[in-house]
């Protein structure tokens, strides 16, 4: 099989989604009762992880998976379908209160692409997949919006605001930054000083459902379930803007 079905794109948003209201019941519940941020954070990374564990071992048993809670096999590497999932995307973000930047990924790659994923933002409200992304939003006048790292902005940021005159907007997970561009919050979101497989599918998978461009920051496509599951960059912008964005970067 080479490509995702529909079952493929509706599990992978009925499990971010439901474990997306796992995380949000226990940040919750473990707010109420005093716990320590740090624990919080372990807790959502663990429980998470164990419940999608447990949701993919039941709808798709034959399927590897590569998570960044669980140890990695070699054995994915000789699999044509593996499910690339993040449980907790931001867990900075998610052990402070009243923020809503952290994020699900669940994605399925196939032959070394994302066929099929969804992105939850839970605090938000709102999860998207690519069974039914949402309409690529109206152009807008203004300086392009530049989602980057509330910490890290990356080197390629300052040469976007030189460059393309962009206007910084800080966020937290990845997978917020990315839906931001897919939900028209934003223009931009490039990335470099690398990250994870698990970071990228499902963001990626998404954007490219919603009509968006994706890529590495040069423009040549990214490819999942590698040996090592490091990439090095990603660029996800809106269409009428990746001209742009790419010959700034050269």
């Amino acid at each position: 099989m080479t490509s995702a079905t529909v079952a493929d794109h509706e599990l992978a948003r009925t499990v971010a989604h439901g474990a997306g209201q796992l995380l949000l019941e226990l940040r919750q519940r473990l707010s109420r009762e005093g716990c320590d941020p740090d624990v919080l954070r372990s807790q959502g990374d663990h429980r998470s992880q164990v419940w999608i564990a447990g949701q993919l071992a039941r709808h798709s048993p034959d399927d590897a998976v590569l998570s960044e809670e669980a140890e990695d096999s070699p054995e994915r590497l000789r699999a044509t379908r593996v499910w690339v999932v993040d449980p907790l995307d931001g867990t900075r973000e998610f052990g402070e209160p009243g923020r809503r930047d952290w994020a699900v990924h669940v994605a399925l790659v196939i032959a070394g692409a994302p066929c099929a994923g969804a992105v939850a933002l839970p605090a938000a409200g709102v999860t998207i997949g690519t069974a039914a992304p949402p309409p690529r939003p109206p152009r807008r006048t203004g300086p392009p919006r530049l989602l980057v790292s509330r910490s890290r902005p990356p080197a390629e940021a300052r040469i976007l605001v030189d460059r393309l005159g962009a206007q910084c907007v800080p966020m937290g997970s990845a997978g917020a930054k990315a839906m931001a561009v897919v939900l028209g919050d934003g223009d931009i979101y490039a990335h470099s000083g690398g990250l994870y497989e698990w970071d990228a599918a499902a963001p990626m998978a998404v954007a490219a459902a919603a009509g968006l461009h994706v890529s590495r920051l040069d423009g040549s496509p990214l490819r999942y379930n590698q040996p090592s599951p490091w990439l090095p960059d990603l660029l996800i912008c809106r269409p009428h803007l990746t001209a742009q964005v790419l010959a700034a970067l050269e």
